[in-house]
């Protein structure tokens, strides 16, 4: 392994900015089990890796690699808690995916919301997210973090709404607290489900464009659902006599 210069320390800082990381297209992953996953499978798109010297990963072949101390790679490190290794790597190219189901995200914000839908539709096998281009960026490193490696699987993509459901053929099922309740539903995988932003929902611009809105029954007292939790809930019906 390599000692760590400066000018990678401030490469790797840099690309915790959106900005950075599109001029580059490069991102971070953080941690031993998601490094591990993309030198398993994704090796190829890795630029490089930085490591304390207890950790090596047995898939480190051909893989450039800098070693540095606890203190330097919490330097690097974008998260409170820091691990012991980081990869810098080149964004993917997805193939073009046809498919009859798929997730979008209005001007969905947070980064935790955001890499838990990439995992909750990486588990349900929803191969395809189409985002607002409001929507946080899916190689921020907390939305990296978020998806536990889901974004090797599952293709993000970002574009402007309302053309394309001007375009689109499929039915969109929209979460609206005056939707029909989900549970007296029968739905089956085919077709796009909106989710809209953590404050206000989906905006009025997309809601004529809902050709089935559906809704998660209140019990309780609580005044709304976390978006990650609705779009979980809500995937567990669609996929339920799937």
């Amino acid at each position: 392994m390599n000692a760590l210069s400066q000018n990678k320390i401030k490469q790797i800082r840099c690309l915790q900015q959106k900005k950075c990381r599109d001029e580059h297209d490069l991102f971070v992953v953080e941690g031993e089990k998601m490094v591990a996953e993309v030198l398993m499978t994704a090796s190829e798109h890795v630029e490089f890796c930085v490591s304390t010297a207890d950790f090596y990963s047995e898939y480190a072949k051909g893989v450039e690699w800098y070693q540095c101390d606890e203190e330097t790679l919490k330097r690097c490190s974008s998260l409170k808690t820091p691990n012991k290794v980081i990869a810098v790597v080149r964004k993917m190219a997805f193939p073009d995916t046809r498919t009859s189901f798929l997730l979008a995200l209005d001007e969905v914000q947070d980064p935790g919301n955001m890499g838990t839908i990439m995992r909750l539709a990486d588990w349900f096998g929803v191969k395809k997210i189409i985002c607002s281009r409001t929507t946080v960026d899916v190689y921020n490193p907390k939305v990296i973090q978020a998806s536990m490696g889901a974004f090797l699987r599952v293709q993000v993509e970002y574009t402007d709404l309302k053309p394309y459901f001007q375009k689109t053929q499929l039915p969109v099922f929209g979460a609206l607290l005056e939707g029909e309740n989900i549970y007296k539903t029968t739905v089956q995988p085919e077709g796009i489900l909106l989710m809209g932003n953590e404050g206000n929902g989906i905006s009025e611009e997309l809601r004529s464009f809902i050709s089935h809105p559906v809704s998660i029954p209140k019990r309780g007292g609580a005044e709304s659902l976390n978006v990650s939790i609705a779009t979980g809930i809500l995937l567990s019906e669609f996929f339920r006599n799937a």
